[in-house]
């Protein structure tokens, strides 16, 4: 099912972003933000073990001690607790804060995170609090239907950076002219997320991939 937003994103004007500089759409968790070591200690402080051995969420929480992980509707439980009054604790990821600001400087910065609706205030502010005063879209679901509504508003160049390969396949296939970038910020979870870099080059360093975007953009 589509995500109703996607059918009516917002206008670029009304986000307060130009149609005359290039659009950069970035993700929120293991992008600019580490979400796996913030939601593990949200768990370790309610006695859950937050065993990441797997590219996966619910599947690694654990009761303490525990051989097989919770049931996903307490996982589910836990996952908008943290939304909804712990998101905006998280530790910005490794050079993301310098990346954006270092982009921002020729192209417009649109921040799309999937994310329950209640953490809209405080993803907002987290984002404030470290100097990022781009526009915020909370969507669900897959991201190509509403990145190809935003896109389609403006002549210039765009990109796309999320962590999740069925994000980055989605936007491939909505909005084929947009440049898509994975990008995974937390060390243990490299190693286990699937990746596609013939279609979206892998960048884990910010440093490297703001570059890589620039060019990407500045064609």
């Amino acid at each position: 099912m589509v995500d109703p937003a996607a059918l009516s994103p917002p206008r670029l004007e009304n986000l307060g972003l130009s149609r005359e500089r290039p659009l950069v759409i970035v993700d929120v968790d293991e992008v600019l933000g580490l979400f796996m070591k913030g939601f593990g200690g949200f768990l370790a402080e309610r006695g859950y073990d937050f065993r990441i051995d797997r590219f996966a969420l619910f599947q690694n929480i654990y009761a303490a001690g525990a051989a097989e992980h919770l049931d996903l509707e307490t996982g589910r439980a836990l996952f908008n607790e943290f939304f909804a009054g712990h998101c905006g604790e998280i530790e910005p990821a490794p050079g993301a804060i310098e990346a954006l600001n270092r982009l921002s400087r020729r192209a417009e910065i649109l921040i799309l995170s999937n994310a329950p609706p209640q953490a809209e205030q405080l993803r907002g502010a987290w984002l404030r609090k470290h100097g990022l005063s781009h526009p915020l879209i909370l969507s669900s679901g897959p991201k190509g239907p509403i990145t190809a509504g935003l896109v389609a508003q403006t002549p210039q160049r765009t990109a796309f950076v999320d962590d999740l390969l069925p994000n980055l396949d989605s936007v491939a296939e909505h909005a084929p002219g947009t440049a898509t970038y994975q990008h995974v910020a937390d060390e243990r979870l490299r190693p286990l997320a699937p990746s596609a870099p013939e279609r979206h080059p892998r960048i884990d360093d910010w440093a490297e991939l703001a570059a890589a975007i620039e060019q990407a953009v500045s064609r």
